[in-house]
């Protein structure tokens, strides 16, 4: 049986075309899948027949909140998506000036190993099918009521790693005739698999790269992200380099913050040779608390001179705001512990 929301629009045309439907039909199929429709029968413009046709070798995907909490903090919506298989994966709603943003996940687990990510803990089970990484969008949307209009791939998963449904995810959230998201409005956030990004640059799709950078030398990235003993620090900046180059988009980073091991004056001093060049903005995350772990972030003054510190040597540097503290709205929470 087929997902429609795995077809790039073209694509279910060409598949209606094949069992006798016309053209057309695709826009109101499409149209009726971003809407959040969970059966043909909710497909009141398509005939009894087209809606027969279809049910012989296709079904319309959809996700079972399994566990959803708003902070009293700040109105952050964390949600456990049980997906058909019975696994889970984690999204979470932001509130901004600007409006909703989400986070979503790309896969079920992960296998890149970061020390400091539950995500990784317990390794990768599969990777998302498009349809499903777009379900994310989709019954956060309708469940809140409201629309999203920005979304972050930075929940569970290695988006690089679940390459060709994440393009196809990023091509459909996109399409007119579905949620209509622009690029501009999407940030995809890799650990760094290098030879990825330069195929990433090749589809010339305009979203933010995010690189989860989180050390200033191989000799600490090589301890908490096994990642760099295969592409080292030089080779990744090289293929962000060549990325901005050729999408004209500027990258950005991420540094999670991990008190005594990347924290120091020195460290900072370093990040800023390592990325000068980049003209790139520092995100600073102060390191999430992962009770398989032992690392801890730093105190509030100390994590404030890091970032003064990046300013003072002419690096665009901010602290990550903390959203959804209340109800552990950090990725991979939630599901280590349905998991548990």
């Amino acid at each position: 049986m087929i997902d429609l929301k795995d077809f790039e629009y073209d694509e279910l045309i060409e598949y209606l075309q094949s069992i006798g439907e016309k053209k057309f039909r695709a826009e109101q199929i499409f149209s009726w899948l971003h809407k959040g429709a969970e059966s043909y029968g909710e497909m009141t413009n398509l005939s009894k027949i087209t809606r027969e046709k279809l049910e012989k070798d296709t079904y319309v995907s959809t996700l079972k909140i399994r566990e959803k909490y708003v902070s009293r903090i700040d109105g952050t919506v964390k949600y456990l998506f049980e997906l058909p298989d019975g696994n889970c994966i984690e999204s979470v709603v932001m509130r901004y000036h600007h409006g909703l943003t989400i986070c979503i996940s790309s896969q079920v687990g992960c296998r890149m190993g970061c020390r400091f990510c539950a995500s990784t803990i317990g390794g990768l089970y599969r990777s998302l099918t498009a349809g499903e990484i777009l379900n994310q969008v989709i019954f956060a949307q309708k469940d809140i009521g409201e629309r999203i209009s920005n979304i972050v791939m930075m929940g569970i998963g290695e988006p690089l790693d679940n390459f060709e449904n994440v393009v196809k995810f990023l091509h459909n959230v996109n399409h007119e005739k579905g949620l209509n998201i622009g690029y501009r409005h999407i940030s995809l956030s890799t650990c760094g698999v290098v030879p990825m990004i330069y195929k990433l640059a090749e589809e010339k799709i305009p979203i933010t790269l995010t690189i989860s950078l989180h050390a200033p030398n191989d000799a600490i990235r090589d301890s908490i992200m096994p990642v760099n003993h295969k592409y080292k620090i030089a080779e990744l900046l090289e293929a962000c380099r060549e990325y901005a180059g050729i999408t004209g988009r500027r990258i950005s980073f991420e540094y999670s913050l991990i008190h005594g091991v990347n924290d120091s004056m020195e460290n900072a001093k370093e990040l800023a040779n390592l990325v000068r060049d980049l003209h790139s903005h520092i995100n600073l995350i102060p390191v999430n608390k992962v009770e398989e772990r032992n690392f801890e972030k730093g105190s509030g003054k100390e994590i404030k001179a890091f970032q003064e510190k990046l300013t003072s040597l002419g690096i665009n540097a901010t602290v990550r705001r903390e959203l959804g503290s209340d109800i552990s709205a950090s990725c991979g929470q939630l599901r280590k512990k349905v998991l548990k």
